[in-house]
């Protein structure tokens, strides 16, 4: 088994784009041939686009692109620039007026940094697309990720900056690759070594406390703080499989958030994770699902130590330094 590219990855593309100045982005993957894609959402409060149709009882058999997007409800609107994009390649559902593409989607919260006036829109989306035409990718403080914070439970001016990371493996013939835009309530942890990467700071902001036991601690006293939150990820593979597969493999993925986020999936998170095949290669379900959950890990990682300082918060390197 080897690390790979997720540009290596075929039948798909990546894409971002941001604006840094309002702490914001979105990030779009394209499957211009089609994919079977499947969802997995476990967070109490998310924000989607076209997740019933996955269900593999729905007509639709393939999708065109999964969006990943800041600006809470108000960043999916970025999926009409990425309808636009297609539909002017001739690509979708053929519904003989048209062809309509189908385009998912899942938002993060990102308001609470940069400038909550600015949001993914429709132009962000589009030029997302025409960036998925560029040879090699990005990570860190880039599409989704640009706005994406961990560490939140005492508020905003306690937390770090986070982002969006890769990590893809091949073994034989297989490929399997994992995204996520990392923007939990609580902490990162790497479960190799049990160390907190990033999460909630002390007064100092010099290190990092522990979220779950701050949360035990202040539902005993009856206080509990919101914060912006949702972690969202996609599962890229070359895998032939069925939508019901496809969907357990989504499943399967939060394996990986489970293990690096503490907490993850809580009633302030929109936990999302999304899974798309392309249709090439046969493999057991199981063994893509438990790749699925190993790449999401290490991306739910890179995510955290990509990122860089913006708008005044510390990141990992800051720390680590």
């Amino acid at each position: 088994m080897k690390e790979i590219a997720i540009s290596d990855i075929e039948g798909i593309k990546v894409g971002h784009d941001q604006d840094l100045d309002a702490a914001t982005g979105c990030t779009v993957v394209i499957g211009e041939e089609g994919l079977t894609a499947g969802v997995d959402v476990r967070g109490g409060a998310p924000g989607t686009r076209e997740t019933d149709l996955l269900d593999p009882v729905n007509l639709v058999k393939q999708i065109h692109a999964v969006l990943l997007a800041g600006g809470s409800s108000f960043g999916l609107d970025a999926a009409s620039g990425v309808m636009q994009y297609l539909e002017e390649k001739k690509i979708g559902f053929d519904a003989f007026v048209t062809k309509i593409p189908i385009v998912c989607g899942a938002v993060l919260f990102d308001l609470t940094i940069g400038d909550h006036k600015v949001r993914p829109d429709k132009k962000m989306g589009y030029q997302a697309c025409l960036n998925a035409n560029e040879p090699g990718y990005e990570e860190g403080s880039v599409g989704a990720g640009a706005g994406a914070t961990v560490g939140k439970i005492l508020g905003m001016e306690r937390c770090m900056k986070s982002g969006l990371g890769i990590y893809c493996l091949q073994t034989g013939d297989l490929k399997i690759g994992a995204i996520a835009a990392v923007n939990c309530l609580g902490d990162v942890i790497d479960p190799g070594k049990e160390k907190t990467l990033a999460g909630v700071l002390d007064e100092n902001r010099e290190r990092c406390l522990n979220t779950e036991e701050i949360m035990i601690r202040q539902f005993a006293d009856r206080k509990m703080a919101f914060g912006g939150n949702t972690t969202i990820g996609i599962i890229v593979t070359n895998s032939r499989l069925t939508k019901s597969e496809v969907n357990k493999v989504a499943s399967m993925a939060h394996n990986g958030y489970g293990r690096t986020m503490r907490p993850a999936h809580t009633m302030f998170d929109g936990d999302t994770i999304f899974a798309v095949a392309a249709g090439k290669v046969v493999t057991d379900v199981s063994v893509a699902g438990l790749l699925a959950a190993r790449t999401m890990e290490q991306a739910v990682i890179r995510a955290v130590k990509k990122a860089t300082p913006l708008c005044g918060l510390k990141s990992f390197s800051d720390l680590a330094s």
